[in-house]
């Protein structure tokens, strides 16, 4: 992303602003996190009673109002753990991935096509990262879960002694699509939005640049990707029992049974508060990057 810049910049410095910028927006979004996945992980339509929702806003209500406040963070700490590594290897990777691709192709500068290859590459590299700790925090998310674990570490404990230590990579295919979907639809479009916007002469002006071309960038990213994320939060909740086949287990084939079972808008269930929280989320992403990498470069000067 700054790679275009006449200095180079230091990859340490690239992975500590994109860690940076991964807190950040966990802190700020995580209870829309929460909602997303209780919305996705409820099979067919929504009924009545405290544990089924007709939407975000019913989400919410009962989560506060049955569980209380503190359910909206219940997880969160391996979200935490994981936002450094992952965000920093989104953004580091991005990086490489973009340098690498300029050289293959003898490209001077990035373009729309290798924005949405080198953002799919970099996602793909992501997954390898992040799947463990999106293992762990979809299993405390769940309610039905609640009185099965502790907290992180005991999800750990249980899956390894239960499923075995491969299992804390259950989902990583479905990961990857999610994950090279996502990225391939956030940096190649805010590529092409800052590319739209207009020149901006003040500082202000080029990080609300930034925080529109992340907020844009993050919602394309939401519509291309929320399929593969409904059957990926079902693949990681569910536990593997050797010798039986999960109804959920490979991205497309679950896709399908998604559509067929519940219809083709069960595959964007939790959108709209994924799409709220990566929306401006994305938006926030970029900002807090591009203000990092500045500090950055003052820094060295």
């Amino acid at each position: 992303m700054s790679g275009d810049k006449a200095k180079p910049i230091p990859f340490t410095w690239t992975f500590a602003a994109g860690a940076i910028a991964g807190i950040s927006e966990i802190l700020t979004m995580y209870p829309l996190d929460v909602v997303k996945t209780r919305v996705q992980l409820q099979v067919g339509t929504a009924k009545a009673g405290t544990d089924h929702y007709n939407g975000m806003v019913d989400c919410f209500r009962k989560i506060i109002k049955n569980e209380g406040f503190s359910r909206l963070y219940r997880g969160i700490t391996a979200p935490i753990l994981m936002e450094a590594p992952k965000r920093a290897t989104k953004f580091a990777a991005n990086d490489k991935w973009g340098k690498f691709y300029r050289e293959v192709f003898a490209v001077p500068t990035m373009n729309q096509s290798l924005s949405v290859l080198t953002g799919a590459t970099a996602g793909a590299t992501e997954s390898f990262v992040v799947v463990p700790f999106e293992l762990v925090k979809i299993r405390l998310q769940d309610k039905a879960s609640a009185g099965k674990y502790s907290g992180m570490i005991d999800v750990v404990t249980k899956i390894v002694k239960e499923e075995g230590l491969l299992a804390m990579y259950n989902g990583l295919e479905s990961t990857m699509w999610r994950h090279v979907l996502w990225n391939a639809g956030y940096f190649g479009v805010i590529h092409q939005v800052r590319s739209l916007l207009p020149a901006r002469e003040t500082k202000q002006g080029q990080m609300m640049n930034d925080l529109i071309a992340g907020s844009i960038g993050g919602t394309v990213g939401t519509i291309v990707n929320t399929p593969a994320d409904v059957v990926k939060s079902r693949i990681q909740n569910t536990t593997r029992v050797p010798g039986i086949v999960p109804k959920y287990n490979w991205t497309l084939p679950s896709i399908a049974l998604v559509a067929k079972e519940e219809g083709f808008g069960a595959l964007y269930k939790g959108f709209v508060p994924k799409v709220l929280r990566l929306g401006p989320g994305g938006g926030i992403l970029l900002v807090v990057f591009t203000t990092v990498i500045e500090f950055f470069q003052k820094l060295q000067k």
